[in-house]
């Protein structure tokens, strides 16, 4: 399999990209929201990927190259030219949202973000590196090293309060976003696989959202088990969009990653992400609030945004995979 190319300007897919990452602060504020009204971070999570669902049977089954996609990656996999591991990127996702809902609602969406940020540039360094995106090999520029250290350093900044305050044991859940944002990066890379062989971004993103609810499924049932299910459900219509913001989101990323490469796709995203979460701790805060770490924290992982996303330093694939 060749690297694809596409003449989709890059500065517009990181336009949409960043539009995309508000979009999943959006969904971080709703599926915390839902899981502190259900006191359970697994059902909200399984509601959330199992609404989406939902909405991409339909696209599916009305839209034939959605269909036809479903044929090709089935030959491709029965073939032995497509890996399965190929279409697990929905079990990160998964995590994701689950993260969403156990997390978030602990730590406030901003700097849930900003350990998501953390790993995502992570993620996209190594797997733009190793050439596992459909955009094929990108090297790692000077910018690039830079934008990600800082993204790291602003992590350390967040949650510098938190630690000077002795609240020592909340701040080491700040690892679980990071090592999501960096399933995040794999997500969107092994589903740009799925939609080079596909040849349709709806295909790609039902598979995605079909193994995560399939996950997810599993675990709020075991989950259940043990702690019962809810006594009552928010009437509030907005606590149920998370599926919606995510199938819109999976795609978009979908679409764009040939683009901009994995890393610009994160980089992009994520200062859209930040930007979001930042509205959300001012006017609905999960936990916790806005802080002077948390705005440096913020500001320093919007410039190391900027500073990896450079177009000047940006490298085209080196060349076919």
């Amino acid at each position: 399999m060749t690297a694809a190319k596409s003449s989709f300007p890059v500065w517009a897919a990181l336009l949409v990209s960043g539009i995309a990452g508000m979009m999943v602060s959006t969904q971080s504020r709703v599926n915390g929201g839902l899981s502190q009204e259900l006191h359970s971070g697994y059902l909200a999570a399984a509601v959330s990927f199992g609404s989406g669902l939902l909405i991409l049977v339909v696209l599916v089954a009305c839209v034939p190259r959605g269909r036809r996609g479903l044929a090709r990656v089935r030959r491709e996999v029965a073939a032995g030219e497509f890996p399965v591991w190929g279409l697990l990127g929905g079990a990160c996702g998964a995590f994701f949202v689950l993260t969403q809902g156990l997390v978030a609602t602990v730590l406030g969406v901003a700097l849930f973000t900003v350990g998501i940020v953390a790993g995502q540039v992570l993620g996209g360094l190594v797997i733009d590196r190793i050439g596992l995106g459909p955009s094929g090999k990108i090297a790692p520029t000077t910018t690039r090293l830079i934008g990600t250290g800082l993204a790291v350093v602003a992590v350390a900044v967040s949650v510098s309060d938190r630690i000077l305050g002795g609240d020592g044991g909340a701040v080491w859940l700040i690892v679980i976003p990071v090592v999501a944002g960096v399933g995040m990066a794999w997500q969107s890379a092994v589903n740009g696989l799925v939609r080079v062989v596909a040849q349709s971004a709806i295909t790609a993103t039902f598979v995605n959202f079909l193994v995560g609810t399939l996950v997810l499924a599993i675990a709020a049932a075991v989950s259940l088990a043990f702690s019962g299910w809810p006594t009552g459900w928010p009437a509030e219509p907005w606590f149920y969009v998370g599926g919606l913001v995510g199938v819109v989101f999976i795609a978009l990323a979908t679409i764009l990653v040939r683009t901009a490469g994995v890393l610009l796709l994160s980089m992009s995203n994520v200062a859209g992400q930040l930007v979001g979460s930042m509205v959300f701790e001012v006017w609905s805060p999960l936990a916790g609030g806005v802080t002077i770490p948390l705005l440096a924290g913020v500001g320093l992982a919007l410039v190391a945004v900027v500073i990896a996303a450079l177009p000047s330093r940006y490298r085209r694939p080196e060349g076919p995979r």
